[in-house]
């Protein structure tokens, strides 16, 4: 369908609903198109996104979310791009009305953001909607937040990156902050910290814990599930958070176990019944290997993503980490990272990207005290109130 706003979207713009597989490849690919001169935007898969996040009968998080997709023309040139979604299980947990925007880019042109934003507000007030936020994705697995700071930074594959004016162009609308999120390098230490290797037995003996470690990767399948139910309970009083449901983490599991790299992977479980009370995942920093594949595994960009999984790496992404709400404060991540810091010196790694990290999450930013750490980036979800 074609958007009309009287008074907000000028005759020269046309928006346009996403309907056909065309025209999702339009959307897909906008982003890479606009980022082509970067030297810091990281492409995503066109595949991927295609025919997994954004396919309805691919993704579940569509059983729990409604979500529009739009793309904005001028003279039949698209221009921006910008998906509504509406997690209604994160509406009723957290009592609020709130669509989210995502997948979200345009030229430095107010038009075209205007144009955007009319679509996805007016979208959202006729489905009941009291608020618009984001950037946002269905789940708190997808990419969140506008860059705001640290525009000089490569990106990663876990986290946007946008020019400088998008946070800008918020602004000018009208949106405010509502949450921000600091990411960190996190320099690898010579050794494992003192005070780390101390309180990592201290904790092993006071509460039964263990860590894990897998040479095969069938061997880590019997925890897969076990790792997403200690993640929906780690998350659940963070920002918008709404618990993935179990067949969410049947999509993840099979999405995600088979890239993973075993000896990056730390699982602490409790020896007398074998629950997983905290986790990390890492991955070698694919930004590069991404780069080199521009959007496409094949016919060759499959080698370098290849090559980037098996190699030595200089950075190291911090993927997902959590720990049982019982749990935190109380030495957890220490028995983690005193098993992570010697694979992370023996492959030569120079520093850890933390990825995104809510800044009112005292809890895990204090995880870093011990570490030399530097605060390179800052990522904002902003958000604008409708008039009643």
């Amino acid at each position: 369908m074609y958007i009309c706003i009287p008074n907000v979207i000028p005759m020269s713009i046309v928006v346009k609903e996403v309907k056909s597989k065309k025209e999702l490849k339009k959307f897909v690919k906008f982003n890479i198109d606009l980022y082509k001169d970067s030297p810091y935007h990281v492409p995503g898969l066109i595949d991927e996104e295609m025919n997994i996040t954004l396919n309805p009968k691919k993704n579940p998080a569509f059983k729990v979310c409604d979500a529009v997709l739009f793309l904005a023309y001028r003279d039949d040139e698209v221009v921006g791009r910008i998906a509504g979604i509406i997690n209604r299980k994160s509406n009723e947990i957290w009592n609020q009305k709130n669509a989210r925007f995502g997948f979200v880019d345009f030229i430095d042109d107010a038009e075209v953001v205007d144009a955007l934003f009319g679509a996805v507000e007016t979208w959202a007030r006729n489905l009941g909607m009291t608020s618009l936020h984001g950037p946002m994705g269905f789940t708190d697995l997808d990419h969140e937040g506008i860059l705001v700071d640290g525009f000089d930074q490569m990106g990663t594959m876990a986290a946007i990156y946008n020019y400088p004016y998008y946070p800008s162009q918020m602004e000018r609308m009208g949106y405010v902050k509502d949450q921000d999120w600091h990411e960190f390098k996190i320099y690898i230490p010579d050794g494992v910290p003192d005070k780390h290797l101390r309180v990592g037995e201290i904790v092993k003996k006071k509460y039964g814990l263990k860590v894990l470690k897998f040479k095969k990767r069938k061997e880590i399948w019997p925890y897969a599930y076990k790792i997403f139910d200690a993640l929906n309970k780690a998350y659940t009083p963070l920002y918008e958070f709404a618990p993935i449901t179990e067949e969410q983490i049947e999509f993840y599991v099979k999405q995600y176990i088979p890239m993973i790299r075993l000896d990056m992977v730390a699982i602490v479980v409790r020896e007398e019944d074998d629950v997983v009370v905290g986790f990390g995942i890492s991955l070698p920093n694919l930004s590069e290997a991404l780069r080199k594949a521009k959007g496409k595994l094949f016919p060759f960009g499959f080698i370098p993503l290849l090559k980037g999984m098996k190699a030595k790496p200089k950075v190291v992404d911090l993927y997902l980490m959590g720990v049982l709400p019982e749990y935190q404060n109380k030495g957890v991540v220490a028995l983690i990272f005193n098993d992570l810091i010697p694979v992370y010196r023996d492959l030569g790694v120079i520093y850890a990207e933390s990825n995104p990290e809510l800044e009112s999450n005292n809890a895990v930013q204090a995880q870093w005290d011990y570490f030399k750490r530097e605060h390179h980036k800052t990522r904002r979800v902003f958000i604008k109130r409708f008039d009643s």
